[in-house]
Protein backbone atom coordinates (compact mmCIF):
# COMPACT_ATOMS: atom_id res chain seq x y z
CA UNK A 1 0.00 0.00 0.00
CA UNK A 2 2.54 2.18 1.19
CA UNK A 3 4.54 1.74 -2.27
CA UNK A 4 1.55 2.48 -4.11
CA UNK A 5 0.81 5.59 -2.82
CA UNK A 6 4.74 6.50 -3.24
CA UNK A 7 4.42 5.75 -6.78
CA UNK A 8 1.48 7.94 -7.16
CA UNK A 9 3.07 11.13 -5.13
CA UNK A 10 6.26 10.62 -7.66
CA UNK A 11 4.07 10.18 -11.04
CA UNK A 12 2.14 13.43 -10.10
CA UNK A 13 5.10 15.36 -8.88
CA UNK A 14 6.87 14.53 -12.27
CA UNK A 15 3.58 15.54 -14.35
CA UNK A 16 4.07 18.80 -12.15
CA UNK A 17 7.56 19.46 -13.25
CA UNK A 18 6.90 18.24 -16.84
CA UNK A 19 4.36 20.82 -17.43
CA UNK A 20 6.48 23.49 -15.71
CA UNK A 21 9.77 22.83 -17.55
CA UNK A 22 7.06 22.32 -21.03
CA UNK A 23 4.97 25.40 -20.81
CA UNK A 24 3.95 24.85 -24.02
CA UNK A 25 2.14 21.57 -23.19
CA UNK A 26 0.34 22.93 -20.43
CA UNK A 27 -0.99 25.87 -22.39
CA UNK A 28 -1.98 23.69 -24.85
CA UNK A 29 -4.85 21.69 -22.54
CA UNK A 30 -5.80 24.53 -20.43
CA UNK A 31 -7.30 27.94 -21.98
CA UNK A 32 -5.61 31.00 -20.91
CA UNK A 33 -8.50 33.23 -20.39
CA UNK A 34 -12.37 32.31 -20.80
CA UNK A 35 -12.18 34.96 -23.39
CA UNK A 36 -13.64 34.54 -26.75
CA UNK A 37 -14.61 36.61 -29.21
CA UNK A 38 -15.98 35.87 -33.43
CA UNK A 39 -17.09 38.27 -35.98
CA UNK A 40 -18.62 37.82 -38.89
CA UNK A 41 -19.71 39.79 -42.11
CA UNK A 42 -21.47 38.20 -45.33
CA UNK A 43 -20.18 40.84 -47.88
CA UNK A 44 -19.57 44.79 -48.22
CA UNK A 45 -21.94 46.21 -51.29
CA UNK A 46 -26.14 45.36 -51.11
CA UNK A 47 -28.51 47.90 -51.74
CA UNK A 48 -29.33 51.35 -50.46
CA UNK A 49 -31.13 51.48 -46.60
CA UNK A 50 -34.45 50.99 -46.96
CA UNK A 51 -34.46 49.44 -50.46
CA UNK A 52 -34.20 45.92 -49.26
CA UNK A 53 -37.62 44.15 -48.78
CA UNK A 54 -37.93 42.97 -45.01
CA UNK A 55 -38.79 39.46 -45.57
CA UNK A 56 -35.57 39.19 -47.23
CA UNK A 57 -33.56 41.22 -44.47
CA UNK A 58 -35.15 38.93 -41.94
CA UNK A 59 -33.40 36.13 -43.79
CA UNK A 60 -30.16 37.67 -43.87
CA UNK A 61 -30.41 38.44 -40.56
CA UNK A 62 -31.35 35.33 -39.64
CA UNK A 63 -28.73 33.44 -41.17
CA UNK A 64 -26.00 35.19 -39.75
CA UNK A 65 -27.51 35.15 -36.16
CA UNK A 66 -27.20 31.13 -36.90
CA UNK A 67 -23.79 31.62 -38.22
CA UNK A 68 -22.70 33.59 -35.01
CA UNK A 69 -24.45 30.09 -33.12
CA UNK A 70 -22.22 27.76 -34.83
CA UNK A 71 -18.96 29.85 -34.20
CA UNK A 72 -19.77 30.24 -30.73
CA UNK A 73 -20.92 27.11 -29.91
CA UNK A 74 -17.13 26.26 -31.36
CA UNK A 75 -15.51 28.59 -29.22
CA UNK A 76 -17.71 28.79 -25.89
CA UNK A 77 -16.67 24.65 -25.44
CA UNK A 78 -13.12 25.59 -26.00
CA UNK A 79 -12.84 24.93 -29.78
CA UNK A 80 -10.04 26.66 -31.52
CA UNK A 81 -10.23 30.34 -33.78
CA UNK A 82 -9.23 28.00 -36.72
CA UNK A 83 -12.24 25.50 -35.88
CA UNK A 84 -14.54 28.40 -35.34
CA UNK A 85 -13.76 30.11 -38.53
CA UNK A 86 -13.52 26.96 -40.24
CA UNK A 87 -17.19 25.78 -39.32
CA UNK A 88 -18.99 29.53 -39.67
CA UNK A 89 -17.68 29.62 -42.91
CA UNK A 90 -18.98 26.04 -43.95
CA UNK A 91 -22.39 27.44 -43.03
CA UNK A 92 -22.30 30.50 -45.20
CA UNK A 93 -21.19 28.66 -48.07
CA UNK A 94 -23.93 26.14 -47.79
CA UNK A 95 -26.00 29.16 -47.48
CA UNK A 96 -27.56 30.24 -51.14
CA UNK A 97 -28.28 33.76 -49.89
CA UNK A 98 -24.55 34.65 -49.79
CA UNK A 99 -21.99 35.14 -52.41
CA UNK A 100 -19.82 31.83 -51.48
CA UNK A 101 -20.44 28.48 -52.75
CA UNK A 102 -24.38 27.43 -53.37
CA UNK A 103 -25.78 30.73 -54.49
CA UNK A 104 -22.42 32.34 -55.52
CA UNK A 105 -22.08 34.64 -58.81
CA UNK A 106 -21.52 33.15 -62.40
CA UNK A 107 -18.65 34.03 -64.79
CA UNK A 108 -19.18 35.37 -67.83
CA UNK A 109 -19.43 31.47 -68.98
CA UNK A 110 -21.97 31.19 -66.40
CA UNK A 111 -20.10 28.98 -64.21
CA UNK A 112 -19.26 29.09 -60.37
CA UNK A 113 -15.58 29.93 -59.88
CA UNK A 114 -15.22 29.98 -56.14
CA UNK A 115 -12.43 31.37 -54.48
CA UNK A 116 -11.14 30.54 -50.34
CA UNK A 117 -8.62 31.03 -47.79
CA UNK A 118 -7.55 30.69 -44.15
CA UNK A 119 -5.14 31.57 -41.98
CA UNK A 120 -3.29 30.71 -38.42
CA UNK A 121 -2.62 33.46 -35.96
CA UNK A 122 -0.17 31.38 -34.12
CA UNK A 123 1.75 29.62 -36.55
CA UNK A 124 1.51 32.13 -39.62
CA UNK A 125 0.01 29.18 -41.88
CA UNK A 126 -2.02 29.77 -44.50
CA UNK A 127 -4.06 27.71 -47.04
CA UNK A 128 -6.09 28.78 -50.00
CA UNK A 129 -7.75 27.35 -53.26
CA UNK A 130 -8.95 29.17 -56.44
CA UNK A 131 -10.67 29.33 -58.92
CA UNK A 132 -12.51 25.50 -57.81
CA UNK A 133 -15.88 24.52 -59.46
CA UNK A 134 -16.71 20.98 -57.38
CA UNK A 135 -15.73 21.37 -54.03
CA UNK A 136 -18.76 21.83 -51.88
CA UNK A 137 -17.04 24.08 -49.57
CA UNK A 138 -13.82 25.63 -50.51
CA UNK A 139 -13.04 26.77 -46.98
CA UNK A 140 -12.25 22.69 -45.92
CA UNK A 141 -10.33 22.80 -49.10
CA UNK A 142 -8.59 25.45 -47.81
CA UNK A 143 -7.94 24.23 -44.47
CA UNK A 144 -6.52 21.33 -45.50
CA UNK A 145 -3.97 22.56 -48.06
CA UNK A 146 -3.15 24.20 -44.76
CA UNK A 147 -2.72 21.45 -42.36
CA UNK A 148 -1.97 18.49 -44.99
CA UNK A 149 0.02 19.65 -47.96
CA UNK A 150 3.27 22.27 -48.13
CA UNK A 151 1.91 24.87 -50.23
CA UNK A 152 -0.79 27.81 -49.77
CA UNK A 153 -2.82 27.84 -52.50
CA UNK A 154 -3.77 25.40 -55.20
CA UNK A 155 -6.19 26.18 -58.30
CA UNK A 156 -8.14 24.52 -60.55
CA UNK A 157 -7.85 20.64 -61.35
CA UNK A 158 -4.98 20.55 -59.19
CA UNK A 159 -7.05 22.07 -55.84
CA UNK A 160 -9.83 19.68 -56.99
CA UNK A 161 -7.73 16.49 -57.68
CA UNK A 162 -6.19 16.96 -53.90
CA UNK A 163 -9.46 17.53 -52.27
CA UNK A 164 -11.18 14.69 -53.65
CA UNK A 165 -7.66 12.53 -52.99
CA UNK A 166 -8.30 13.67 -49.09
CA UNK A 167 -11.87 13.20 -48.96
CA UNK A 168 -13.49 16.11 -49.04
CA UNK A 169 -17.15 16.17 -50.53
CA UNK A 170 -17.26 16.72 -54.66
CA UNK A 171 -20.40 18.04 -56.23
CA UNK A 172 -20.96 18.57 -59.65
CA UNK A 173 -21.13 22.39 -61.01
CA UNK A 174 -25.12 22.96 -60.89
CA UNK A 175 -24.60 22.73 -57.55
CA UNK A 176 -23.65 26.15 -56.39
CA UNK A 177 -26.33 27.49 -59.18
CA UNK A 178 -29.54 29.08 -57.83
CA UNK A 179 -32.48 30.06 -59.76
CA UNK A 180 -31.67 33.31 -58.57
CA UNK A 181 -27.99 34.12 -59.87
CA UNK A 182 -29.40 32.44 -62.65
CA UNK A 183 -31.87 34.89 -63.57
CA UNK A 184 -29.30 37.64 -62.19
CA UNK A 185 -26.65 36.50 -64.88
CA UNK A 186 -29.46 36.57 -68.01
CA UNK A 187 -29.69 39.93 -66.92
CA UNK A 188 -26.73 40.32 -66.73
CA UNK A 189 -25.54 38.85 -70.25
CA UNK A 190 -28.01 40.33 -72.19
CA UNK A 191 -26.99 44.18 -71.47
CA UNK A 192 -23.28 43.38 -72.69
CA UNK A 193 -22.10 43.79 -76.42
CA UNK A 194 -21.10 40.33 -78.07
CA UNK A 195 -16.88 40.01 -77.36
CA UNK A 196 -16.96 42.61 -75.02
CA UNK A 197 -15.95 42.31 -71.43
CA UNK A 198 -18.17 42.20 -68.49
CA UNK A 199 -17.87 45.98 -66.42
CA UNK A 200 -17.93 45.45 -62.63
CA UNK A 201 -21.19 47.90 -63.03
CA UNK A 202 -23.02 43.93 -64.28
CA UNK A 203 -23.03 43.16 -60.87
CA UNK A 204 -25.84 45.48 -60.22
CA UNK A 205 -26.10 44.23 -56.15
CA UNK A 206 -22.66 43.37 -55.42
CA UNK A 207 -23.50 40.47 -53.44
CA UNK A 208 -20.05 40.29 -51.47
CA UNK A 209 -17.12 37.66 -50.01
CA UNK A 210 -17.97 36.21 -46.65
CA UNK A 211 -15.46 36.00 -43.86
CA UNK A 212 -15.01 35.38 -40.52
CA UNK A 213 -11.88 36.46 -37.87
CA UNK A 214 -12.00 34.63 -34.06
CA UNK A 215 -10.13 34.63 -30.68
CA UNK A 216 -10.31 31.45 -28.71
CA UNK A 217 -9.62 31.07 -25.01
CA UNK A 218 -5.85 30.00 -26.03
CA UNK A 219 -5.39 33.34 -27.24
CA UNK A 220 -4.94 32.34 -30.25
CA UNK A 221 -6.74 34.58 -33.64
CA UNK A 222 -7.84 33.07 -37.06
CA UNK A 223 -9.23 34.52 -39.87
CA UNK A 224 -11.09 32.98 -43.29
CA UNK A 225 -12.53 34.14 -46.16
CA UNK A 226 -14.55 32.42 -49.13
CA UNK A 227 -16.35 33.91 -52.23
CA UNK A 228 -17.52 33.19 -55.71
CA UNK A 229 -15.91 36.76 -56.70
CA UNK A 230 -17.74 39.12 -59.21
CA UNK A 231 -20.74 38.50 -61.11
CA UNK A 232 -20.07 38.25 -64.83
CA UNK A 233 -15.86 38.28 -64.45
CA UNK A 234 -13.70 36.75 -66.66
CA UNK A 235 -13.00 33.02 -66.44
CA UNK A 236 -10.06 32.49 -64.78
CA UNK A 237 -10.15 35.61 -62.74
CA UNK A 238 -9.05 35.76 -58.87
CA UNK A 239 -9.97 38.10 -56.62
CA UNK A 240 -8.61 38.64 -52.88
CA UNK A 241 -10.30 36.30 -50.87
CA UNK A 242 -7.83 33.78 -51.73
CA UNK A 243 -4.77 36.00 -51.31
CA UNK A 244 -3.12 35.85 -48.30
CA UNK A 245 -2.19 39.37 -47.20
CA UNK A 246 -4.74 40.73 -49.19
CA UNK A 247 -8.25 39.24 -48.51
CA UNK A 248 -6.68 37.48 -44.97
CA UNK A 249 -4.62 37.85 -42.92
CA UNK A 250 -3.89 36.87 -39.27
CA UNK A 251 -0.67 37.21 -37.16
CA UNK A 252 -1.25 36.97 -33.08
CA UNK A 253 0.80 39.74 -32.42
CA UNK A 254 -1.36 41.99 -34.13
CA UNK A 255 -4.95 41.06 -35.50
CA UNK A 256 -6.75 39.07 -37.81
CA UNK A 257 -8.62 39.95 -40.78
CA UNK A 258 -11.34 39.00 -43.34
CA UNK A 259 -11.84 41.23 -46.47
CA UNK A 260 -14.82 42.32 -49.04
CA UNK A 261 -14.93 44.54 -52.15
CA UNK A 262 -13.45 45.00 -55.49
CA UNK A 263 -10.55 42.21 -55.17
CA UNK A 264 -7.94 44.01 -57.13
CA UNK A 265 -7.66 47.16 -55.32
CA UNK A 266 -7.08 44.96 -52.16
CA UNK A 267 -4.63 42.79 -54.01
CA UNK A 268 -2.77 45.62 -55.01
CA UNK A 269 -2.78 47.40 -51.64
CA UNK A 270 -2.02 43.90 -49.82
CA UNK A 271 -4.98 45.25 -47.38
CA UNK A 272 -5.04 42.38 -44.99
CA UNK A 273 -1.82 42.53 -43.90
CA UNK A 274 -1.72 46.35 -43.81
CA UNK A 275 -4.07 46.89 -41.50
CA UNK A 276 -1.73 44.57 -39.13
CA UNK A 277 1.81 46.42 -40.34
CA UNK A 278 -0.31 49.51 -39.46
CA UNK A 279 -0.46 48.22 -35.79
CA UNK A 280 2.97 46.46 -35.33
CA UNK A 281 5.03 49.34 -37.33
CA UNK A 282 3.16 52.69 -36.34
CA UNK A 283 2.08 51.59 -33.41
CA UNK A 284 -1.35 52.12 -34.07
CA UNK A 285 -4.44 50.90 -32.11
CA UNK A 286 -6.46 48.13 -34.78
CA UNK A 287 -9.86 50.76 -34.81
CA UNK A 288 -7.80 53.55 -36.70
CA UNK A 289 -5.35 50.99 -38.35
CA UNK A 290 -8.41 49.36 -40.18
CA UNK A 291 -9.91 52.89 -41.00
CA UNK A 292 -6.88 54.01 -42.50
CA UNK A 293 -7.02 50.94 -44.68
CA UNK A 294 -10.17 51.11 -45.81
CA UNK A 295 -10.79 55.04 -46.27
CA UNK A 296 -7.15 56.65 -46.56
CA UNK A 297 -5.67 53.90 -48.71
CA UNK A 298 -8.65 52.13 -50.47
CA UNK A 299 -10.91 55.02 -51.02
CA UNK A 300 -8.51 57.54 -51.90
CA UNK A 301 -7.99 55.07 -55.19
CA UNK A 302 -11.68 54.29 -56.02
CA UNK A 303 -11.21 50.92 -54.03
CA UNK A 304 -14.95 50.01 -52.44
CA UNK A 305 -15.24 47.58 -49.74
CA UNK A 306 -14.89 46.67 -46.20
CA UNK A 307 -13.27 44.21 -44.01
CA UNK A 308 -13.49 42.86 -39.99
CA UNK A 309 -10.66 42.94 -38.22
CA UNK A 310 -10.23 41.65 -34.31
CA UNK A 311 -7.29 41.79 -31.96
CA UNK A 312 -5.88 39.85 -29.05
CA UNK A 313 -6.91 41.79 -26.87
CA UNK A 314 -10.44 41.26 -28.38
CA UNK A 315 -10.87 44.98 -30.07
CA UNK A 316 -12.89 44.55 -32.87
CA UNK A 317 -13.34 46.98 -36.16
CA UNK A 318 -15.81 46.86 -39.10
CA UNK A 319 -15.41 49.85 -41.96
CA UNK A 320 -16.64 49.54 -44.84
CA UNK A 321 -17.03 52.43 -47.79
CA UNK A 322 -19.82 51.04 -49.43
CA UNK A 323 -24.10 51.35 -49.26
CA UNK A 324 -23.51 48.25 -46.78
CA UNK A 325 -21.54 45.09 -45.00
CA UNK A 326 -23.54 42.03 -43.47
CA UNK A 327 -22.15 41.74 -40.35
CA UNK A 328 -22.35 40.29 -36.71
CA UNK A 329 -20.47 39.74 -33.57
CA UNK A 330 -20.70 37.74 -30.67
CA UNK A 331 -18.39 37.25 -27.53
CA UNK A 332 -17.79 35.27 -24.40
CA UNK A 333 -19.36 39.00 -22.84
CA UNK A 334 -21.77 40.04 -25.07
CA UNK A 335 -24.46 38.26 -27.38
CA UNK A 336 -24.57 38.14 -30.72
CA UNK A 337 -25.11 41.50 -32.31
CA UNK A 338 -25.78 42.01 -36.33
CA UNK A 339 -26.23 45.11 -38.67
CA UNK A 340 -26.40 45.55 -42.23
CA UNK A 341 -26.22 48.97 -42.70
Amino acid sequence: MKRSVFLFVFLLAGGWLFAQVNPATAVSTNPVNKRWVLVIHGGAGGPVKGTMKPEKEKQYTDSLNKALKIGAGVLSSGGSSLDAVEAVIRFMEDCPLFNAGKGAVLTEDGKAELDASIMDGKTGKAGAVGCVTTIKNPISAARTVMDKSEYVLLVGNGAETFAKTMGLQIVDPSYFITPERLEAWKEAKQKIPPGQPAPSSADKEKKGTVGCVALDTYGNLAAGTSTGGRMMKMSGRVGDSPIIGAGTYAENNSCAVSCTGHGEFFIRNSAGFSVSAQMLYAHKPLKEAADFVIFDILKAKGGEGGLIALDREGNIAMPFSSNAMFRGTVSAGAPAEVKIY
